[in-house]
């Protein structure tokens, strides 16, 4: 039971569902190239050939888009939703090989071609999405180590209360540097700026950057405040390059379902206009 339950769904039962699916195409591929060898040329979508593998695929395209409803239900055993991830994985891999046999290796300016890209488009943003939940995680422990993001934000929360504190003693110019990191500091912002980690116009870093070129204060209190505003400056700077490593980690680990998603329902909505064309000029 506890080796079931650390299983991950790749490698589900043994990988039974990848076993399942490599068969299936390899009875597929054998099939086409039997009947193509008595033909004078191959199969093409519209034989008994190509509607037998297009109502195959067509069938697994919309059995795999019910994932997002089976993740509603809790079940165990043959059914449980590691077991359907498994088989959503392999399955929505199989259909490389059984879609484009069904074509008959045809490809034009219409909508069966349209309906197939945007399945292949499924087919690669979905493989991306099993490479960013395989390798992830880890790369997510491995950034934060044992601290939480609890901890990350209370770090800054201190940080920043200490840089109030000693900003006191600061004339006016000075304090405006300490202002500007703690008032303008951006540590989420847009996905795309979380997901590219492109923060160079980090507030914080133009205000150490700043601060760092302030002339030596002729004031002991203030040259002191200056050298410790300096040193809680790059310790801010190093708990928010760990935060902002941890958001684009995160970005990329939910990025894909931001293509795979609506991808999923533009290919459900190309391949019922592909079956009614089909079915009403052919």
């Amino acid at each position: 039971m506890r080796q079931r339950t650390h299983e991950g769904f790749l490698r589900h039962k043994g990988f039974r569902w990848a076993q399942i699916a490599s068969l299936l195409c390899l009875v597929a591929i054998a099939v086409y190239f039997f009947v193509a060898a008595r033909l004078s040329e191959p199969p093409s979508g519209g034989s008994w050939l190509g509607y037998v593998l297009g109502t195959i695929s067509a069938g697994l395209i919309v059995w795999l888009a019910c994932l997002g409803i089976r993740k509603r239900v809790i079940t165990s055993g043959h059914y449980s939703l590691k077991a359907w991830v498994s088989a959503h994985v392999y399955l929505g891999l199989s259909l490389v090989i059984l879609a484009t046999l069904h074509t008959g290796f045809q490809f034009g300016w219409n909508i069966h071609t349209l309906a197939y890209a945007l399945m292949m488009l499924v087919i690669v943003s979905g493989a991306l999405g099993i490479w960013a939940y395989a390798t992830l995680p880890q790369r997510l422990h491995g950034n934060r180590g044992e601290t939480t993001r609890k901890q990350m934000l209370e770090a800054l929360e201190s940080l920043d209360k200490q840089l109030h504190d000693l900003a006191l003693p600061l004339d006016r110019n000075g304090a405006q540097i300490v202002r500007l990191s703690l008032e303008e500091t951006d540590l989420g912002g847009s996905f795309w700026k979380r997901l590219t980690g492109s923060y160079g116009d980090c507030a914080n870093t133009r205000a150490l950057r700043q601060m760092k070129a302030l002339p030596a204060p002729s004031d002991p209190r203030q040259a002191e405040a200056v050298d410790r505003i300096v040193t809680v400056l790059e310790q801010k700077a190093d708990v928010l390059g760990l935060a902002r490593r941890q958001m684009q980690i995160t970005a990329v680990l939910e990025g894909w379902l931001f293509v795979h998603i609506p991808a999923t329902f533009a290919l459900l909505a190309a391949l019922t206009a592909h079956i009614v064309s089909v079915f009403t000029y052919w």
